[in-house]
This record gives structure tokens, C-alpha cells and sequence, in this order.
């Protein structure tokens, strides 16, 4: 049976030693602080995971550690899909079917690898269609790295009418995209889920089945409270989505090793190492340590204020 996969959905950091293996007691710790700030559905294996700089077997191994700690608490979605070649990426995805993930993620642009347009898009994910198992539900992200590639509405229609396909991680970053997209898609299995914080509050009252940003290794639960309660307090939610936006323009200065400073300071985890980032972004990017401090602070704030309307 396919379950769900909508609300809010955080972009699963990988923790890393000093010495660059996989902290795995640390990625356990964040997994649990996931589910325990209101994660709705899992993204592991993704950018923000640092995919493109771990091995096949890295990727795997994620993928099948995360459902087993998670153990049916919230779905698992995985992606992994890197490569440029399509043998290459039956490989990788083939392996992701193994782990037991309630849904596997097709990136768009491996879709496309050689920018060659709308027939190259269609001919690969048929391919990828008639390899994967029939019943193994799907997704699509349009990840920004090795470049962005946005699907047109042609192509949305297509997946969604497929009913392969479960959700799409939307990254056109634009608000008239997402209502239309959320349109395009209704009466079939897929949901549209935003990935920008700017516009994440006018989105999901739009439709958008959650947000799935980079933010919610930061604090998943104040985008949580938006979906579930916002409507019912609209000054609150007007003021708390100034400051989520706000907070998550930092996301430039060293992201993911920001959001991994900011569970260092937490203890989640004891490095703040990446594959991805290998400068020192407090270095580099002055007094990150303040913005981070005001980050908890505000973050805190309003945490009260949400408790407070329960007293």
C-alpha cells in the first residue's frame, strides 16, 4: 500500500567524522531530532545529504539505515540518482529498491543530463519507468545541482497522469508555478511540494502539500505549526513567516556545514565536516556564529509563543 508523502519533509543532513566516514550514531541522533520536531515524511539521500560526494554504496547504505531506525514512523523517500548514464543510474536506483524505502526519487535533470531538451527528458524516464517495479511509488526533484531543470507542464501531466508518481519537489521557487502545478495535478497520487522558504507560507495555503527546504534542519516544527495551525492564527503566522524567511537567507553562507554547525552546537553530532563545504565558513563568512546565535533565539521565541496559545 502506498502511504502518504506530504507535510513537512527535512532534507537529511550526513553527518561526518573528522576523518570523512559517516558518523552513523550521530545521523541516528538527527533522525530521532527529525521525528521528534515534526517531520512528516523523511528526504534522505538527497543534495542536502551531500549525494553527489558519496559512493553508491554510501548512498545505499544511508538509504536502508534510515528506514530501519525510522521503522514506520513516517515514510522514507530516497534518491541518490547522480549518475550521467542510464546504465549507471539503473544501478544506483536499482540498489535504492532494495532498502525498503516507501518511495524512490528521480532527479530531473539525470533526466535530461545533456540539456537536449523535452524528447531526451521523456525517452530516459521511460526507460527509467519500464526498469523500476510497477508498484514502487515515485518522485521527481528538480535539484539545482548539476543544474536546475524544471519540468514543463507537459511533463508534470505526464508523470502524474502515469500514477507512478507520488510527489514532486517543486524548486521553480515561484509562487503562480506552484498554483498551477497544484492544479495540473489534481485527481491523481501526486502532491506538489514547495522547496522555497520565501514563499513557503503563501504555498502551502495554495495547496502545496507541505515544504520540503533546507530549513528544516534548522526548525522543522515552526513550519510544521504554519501547515497545521497557521490559518487559525493568522497574526502569528504572518509574523512567524517573516522570520522563517528571513532566517533562511543565511542558507548561502556554507550551507550544508551551517546547518551542521548549528547541530553541533545542539550536540546532535560532533563534526561539522563536508564533503560539499571544505573552507571554514566562520572564516569566511563573518560573524556567522552572531546570525546563528539569533537564529536560536528567535527560533526559541517563538516556540513560547506557539506554547503560550495552549495556556
Amino acid at each position: 500500500m502506498k502511504k502518504e508523502i506530504s507535510g513537512i519533509i527535512p532534507v537529511v543532513l550526513t553527518p561526518f567524522t573528522d576523518d570523512n566516514k559517516i558518523d552513523w550514531a550521530g545521523y541516528e541522533r538527527l533522525i530521532e531530532w527529525y521525528l521528534a520536531n515534526g517531520a512528516t515524511a523523511l528526504f534522505a539521500v538527497c543534495q542536502s545529504s551531500e549525494m553527489l560526494f558519496l559512493s553508491v554504496e554510501e548512498r545505499v547504505a544511508l538509504a536502508r539505515f534510515t528506514v530501519e531506525k525510522v521503522a514506520g514512523r513516517v515514510p522514507v523517500m530516497a534518491s541518490g540518482h547522480i549518475s550521467d548514464s542510464l546504465e549507471d543510474q539503473k544501478t544506483e536506483l536499482g540498489g535504492m529498491v532494495e532498502t525498503g524505502v516507501d518511495a524512490i526519487v528521480l532527479v530531473t535533470n539525470r533526466l535530461d543530463p545533456d540539456q537536449k531538451g523535452a524528447g531526451a527528458f521523456r525517452a530516459h524516464l521511460d526507460a527509467l519507468l519500464d526498469f523500476l517495479p510497477a508498484d514502487m511509488p515515485l518522485g521527481l526533484y528538480e535539484c539545482p545541482a548539476p543544474y536546475r531543470r524544471l519540468m514543463s507542464d507537459d511533463e508534470i501531466s505526464y508523470c502524474a497522469n502515469s500514477g507512478r508518481f507520488v510527489i514532486v519537489k517543486d524548486v521553480s521557487c515561484d509562487l503562480e508555478t506552484v498554483k498551477r502545478r497544484v492544479e495540473l495535478v489534481k485527481g491523481t497520487p501526486m502532491k506538489i511540494c514547495n522547496a522555497n522558504a520565501a514563499i513557503a507560507t503563501p504555498a502551502m495555503q495554495a495547496g502545496s502539500a507541505g515544504f520540503c527546504g533546507v530549513f528544516t534542519n534548522i526548525h522543522p516544527d515552526l513550519y510544521r505549526w504554519v501547515l497545521d495551525h497557521g490559518d487559525e492564527h493568522p497574526e502569528l503566522c504572518e509574523e512567524l513567516s517573516v522570520f522563517l524567511v528571513l532566517s533562511a537567507q543565511v542558507e548561502p553562507m556554507g550551507y550544508p556545514k551551517m546547518a551542521k554547525l548549528y547541530h553541533q552546537r545542539m550536540g546532535t553530532f560532533a563534526s561539522i565536516h563536508s564533503r560539499t563545504v571544505p573552507f571554514d565558513i566562520e572564516e569566511k563568512f563573518w560573524a556567522l556564529g552572531a546570525v546563528i546565535d539569533r537564529i536560536e533565539q528567535g527560533t526559541e521565541l517563538y516556540r513560547k509563543k506557539i506554547r503560550a496559545l495552549g495556556e
